[in-house]
């Protein structure tokens, strides 16, 4: 059986608390075998790692969240720190990046925030797992002095257009991660893709965020992977079988770590 790899999964936040167990089981139930886990903030760290403790295919991050940058971040960032220093078993920087979308106040702040977990990912020769949203310009920004740098991760929930994601096809490590965003009605995530190569998009459900049609509106959960490999199957007209096969290869090769 072909190997699907959930690139992206909060299985252990609070819409989970009742099931996650249950979660992880029907993912790999679904062929999804591998579900890496970014963090968000420093309140999240131990509850992520008790969740990924239980199964072996479960693999954390580490890295805090744009959005969870307050007037607090220089103290929420140390103890984040912390954790990257005594726990061996994260797999990458993340997620981590720029959102300007509610707010920009916080905007110097996010920069410097996302300046300082680049520098880690160097550090520990880690990917990242970026998000961004209402922020290329900002997030290219900070990340032009690493362009030749090594850098590898992934472009979480990449829903742009065909410019922006050529502009972040030049980071020549990184992946475009896909979601449930591919099957909404009003999407152009289709149209733009087929400009894109398969060999550079991996898989994820940022769940319990997004997810697919027909699920649209309910929790998302891992499981719901494999409607996205159907729908990318359409778009690039290749069995289901070569999604999972390529996208599985795409996200080892960031995430060189996991086997």
């Amino acid at each position: 059986m072909i190997m699907l790899i959930d690139t992206h999964t909060h299985l252990f936040v609070e819409e989970f608390d009742s099931d996650w167990q249950e979660a992880i089981k029907r993912a790999h139930a679904a062929g999804v075998e591998k579900l890496l886990m970014p963090n968000i903030d420093d309140t999240t760290v131990e509850r992520m790692l008790q969740v990924c403790a239980t199964d072996s295919n479960c693999y954390p991050m580490i890295g805090l969240h744009p959005t969870s940058v307050d007037e607090n971040w220089e103290v929420r960032l140390q103890h984040i720190r912390k954790w990257l220093e005594k726990e061996t078993s994260f797999v990458a920087i993340g997620e981590v990046g720029m959102d300007l979308y509610w707010d920009t106040a916080y905007c110097e702040a996010q920069k410097e925030v996302f300046r300082t977990q680049i520098e880690w990912a160097l550090e520990y020769q880690l990917p990242l797992v970026i998000h961004c949203r209402n922020a290329y310009d900002e997030m290219l920004e900070v990340m032009e002095p690493y362009k030749c740098q090594g850098l590898k991760g992934i472009f979480h929930s990449f829903t742009g257009t065909l410019d922006e994601a050529l502009r972040l096809l030049e980071y020549e490590g990184f992946m475009l991660g896909i979601n449930g965003v591919l099957t909404f009605k009003k999407s152009a995530l289709p149209e733009v893709l087929k400009h894109i190569p398969l060999e550079r998009l991996v898989l994820e459900t940022d769940s319990p965020y997004l997810a697919p049609v027909p699920f649209r509106g309910k929790r998302n959960e891992s499981a719901y992977l494999t409607r996205i490999a159907e729908v990318l199957s359409g778009i690039y007209s290749v069995k289901i079988e070569e999604i999972e096969e390529k996208t599985a290869k795409n996200a080892l090769k960031v995430f060189q770590i996991i086997r």
